[in-house]
């Protein structure tokens, strides 16, 4: 009796999952074919520049205060088309300003045209590996035209594929989904047949994401088949259906293998019914092993997406007072000794103020031991450690190991766990394990602590912003979803075996549900026949 109701119920859920796992193993089948179309760029990253220090003729003070600033969050020197800028953050606003260090001059729209400067150069690269250099308007001058000749040479740049639209987003949408991570971004269109568009972190000067008509194809299939982006009016309800979905799918197989186990395989020639049973019975044994992994793993990710990610809530907002921003560039240049300014931050740390001091090696260094050269980070997934250094914004004394007491700063901050909780900080410069590519920011620090299930706070100096927590609890669904799901247990043997390995995976179970399908229609012609 308990056997018979256990056939019944298989057939009813088996039916029942039919379109989900179709679904699913569609588009899990599709998805390592997605990531190979990814759209062409020349870099993902851009090593910083050597500051020219003979173009940064006016004061940050006087550059402020020539434009009415009175207090800002923090400042940057940005290099575009030639000419040197403070990039500035003021409070409360999430456009830059940009200022002329040689004018002071206001560079209109300033923080459009940077991020369509960086999309070129992430898009094509820079012309024979420079950047592109200004150009002069009408023989005039260019230390007095320098925001002119900017705004000209960006506009009407003619290499390779022509800006058509910039668009600053401020919240993720359909194209820009949360799994980006950085905001604000600009999008920057490209005129081009694959109707190319760039999303670009103009703060940071970072590559966010790129989009092609072709990976659109694929992105919209993978979002309705995959992700159900069709149940998102149903909110965070959408997870608890698809959890449950699969669930009945891990029931479902779990009520198969308790047939195959508890009965005989028929033979009986020529029959085509028994032939789909048998067919059904071992295929089903042999890849019911791939059904438990993804729809465990699958349940395991849904449930865990209720949970809110709420890192974007933990980042430093400061405000400096431009009557305190009085900086000696030459006190900043001899601090690093040989090595190259790149460029100048500030940042609080315990309510003291330093000069937060980029640098790279000396162009000597450079040459005896130069630096690999890294264009796509997803492949890569390594960026160079920090080399930054903190000066006491009064004194201009160094504060030792800088970098390492601001990252434990931030941690504190972040984690409300005093500095002497501190197990242990590591600087994170490539994706592997528990922090991997869907977190964006390179490099990092990892701040250990005791509490909350071995608490692990990844936090970017560069932007004083937190990258990812997590626990060992965390640890276990990370693992299961990228080792049972992705099929990362594959690693050691490249990215293309693990691909087919999924791909593999996924095709086992389109075959497990047309073979089922068979039988379940073969079975009820012949109930209808006899009625």
């Amino acid at each position: 009796m308990i056997r018979k109701n256990i056939y019944k119920w298989h057939r009813t859920t088996s039916i029942l999952i039919t379109i989900p796992v179709l679904l699913w193993a569609l588009s899990g089948f599709m998805h390592p074919i997605m990531t190979s179309f990814r759209p062409k760029v020349a870099t993902q990253y851009l090593p910083p520049q050597a500051i020219d220090t003979s173009k940064i003729k006016l004061p940050l003070q006087t550059a402020l205060t020539q434009n009415n600033i009175t207090v800002i969050s923090n400042f940057r020197i940005v290099q575009m088309a030639g000419n040197y800028f403070y990039q500035i953050q003021l409070p409360n606003n999430n456009v830059l300003k940009y200022i002329s260090t040689l004018t002071g001059k206001m560079l209109r729209n300033g923080d459009q045209l940077y991020a369509r400067y960086l999309a070129k150069e992430f898009l094509q690269g820079g012309q024979k590996n420079e950047r592109l250099e200004s150009q002069q308007i009408n023989g005039d001058n260019i230390d007095h035209d320098c925001c002119e000749n900017t705004t000209s040479t960006i506009m009407n740049d003619t290499s390779g594929a022509k800006v058509v639209s910039t668009l600053f987003i401020e919240k993720f949408d359909d194209e820009y989904k949360n799994i980006n991570r950085l905001l604000p971004v600009y999008k920057i269109s490209f005129d081009r047949a694959d109707g190319i568009r760039l999303y670009v972190e103009t703060v940071q000067d970072r590559f966010a994401f790129a989009m092609d008509n072709k990976r659109m194809v694929f992105d919209t299939i993978f979002t309705l088949f995959h992700t159900w982006s069709w149940l998102s009016f149903l909110g965070k309800g959408k997870f608890i259906v698809e959890a449950l979905l699969c669930l009945l799918a891990i029931a479902t197989t779990l009520m198969g293998l308790y047939i195959f186990f508890t009965t005989k395989t028929k033979k009986v020639a020529g029959n085509k019914g028994i032939k789909a049973r048998n067919n059904h019975r071992w295929t089903s044994l042999i890849f019911a092993l791939f059904t438990l992994m993804f729809t465990a793993s699958g349940a395991f990710h849904a449930l865990e997406k209720l949970k809110t990610d709420d890192r974007d809530n933990f980042f430093i907002s400061n405000t400096f007072e431009t009557s305190s921003l009085a900086m000696n560039y030459q006190k900043i240049v001899s601090a690093l000794g040989n090595r190259q300014l790149t460029n100048i931050s500030l940042v609080k740390i315990n309510n003291e103020t330093y000069w937060q001091v980029f640098s790279k090696k000396s162009l000597t260094d450079s040459q005896k031991d130069p630096e690999k050269q890294r264009t796509d980070i997803m492949k890569d997934k390594m960026v160079p450690p920090p080399s930054t250094i903190y000066l006491h914004s009064n004194s201009y004394q160094p504060l030792i190991n800088g970098e390492r007491k601001y990252a434990a700063y931030l941690g504190s901050k972040f984690s409300r766990n005093t500095e002497k909780d501190t197990i242990s900080l590591e600087v994170i410069i490539k994706f592997e394990g528990e922090y991997g590519f869907v977190n964006k920011r390179l490099p990092v620090w990892k701040i250990n602590y005791p509490f909350n299930n071995k608490e692990r706070w990844y936090v970017e100096t560069g932007s004083g912003k937190l990258a990812a927590k997590v626990n060992d609890k965390d640890l276990i669904e990370g693992f299961s979803f990228a080792f049972l799901h992705k099929h990362h247990f594959m690693d050691f043997a490249g990215k293309n075996v693990r691909d087919f390995s999924t791909m593999f995976a996924a095709m086992s179970q389109i075959m497990l549900v047309i073979i089922g399908l068979v039988l379940w229609i073969r079975v009820r012609k012949k109930n209808k026949a006899a009625i």
